[in-house]
């Protein structure tokens, strides 16, 4: 795709954006834009990379990578990688790595909030809500718990202490 055609899927203010206010790598499948409140649609495009402003909204398909500012919504495919500021919301499928800061809360399996499938990892500071299914690994700061719907359980976490969850249905974790 070229960038004219990189232009009809990317929103501001409900317009393309200016050609001049974004790059587009053909190669590598980069976006660049330091511009703030943007709509990206890249949902049946893979292997891309996103680096963003703030308040932006970014569908995407498999094996991309993003960093971006504060207030994001991301809805991805799998195998993603994310770096993003507070009050994102990740709504993606398994095996995605989460990097984050304080103060997020995760939904995996069926403020950040991340909704996705199983066999995530969570890398994040403190103050953390997890609520997940199973065989997720998370790796934590202070202040974090889990919520595992598939068994009814809270597990309190310890700060710098490394745990997976055990199978379906099967309550408990062990240390990593």
């Amino acid at each position: 795709m070229d960038k004219k055609e990189i232009q009809q899927r990317v929103l501001q203010n409900g317009k393309p954006l200016s050609l001049d206010k974004f790059e587009w790598d053909e190669k590598t499948n980069t976006f660049s834009s330091d511009e703030d409140n943007l709509i990206l649609d890249f949902k049946e495009i893979n292997n891309c990379i996103f680096k963003t402003g703030s308040y932006c909204t970014i569908k995407a398909g498999n094996d991309c990578t993003f960093r971006a500012g504060f207030g994001c919504i991301f809805k991805t495919g799998n195998d993603c990688t994310f770096r993003a500021g507070s009050y994102c919301t990740f709504d993606t499928e398994s095996y995605c790595v989460f990097s984050t800061g304080s103060g997020c809360t995760f939904n995996t399996g069926s403020n950040c909030v991340f909704s996705a499938g199983c066999d995530c990892i969570f890398n994040t500071s403190f103050n953390c809500t997890f609520d997940t299914y199973h065989f997720c690994s998370f790796n934590t700061g202070s202040n974090c718990v889990v919520v595992r719907r598939d068994t009814y359980e809270v597990i309190k976490l310890e700060g710098d202490k490394k745990i997976r969850l055990n199978g379906d249905n099967i309550k408990g974790y062990k240390d990593e």
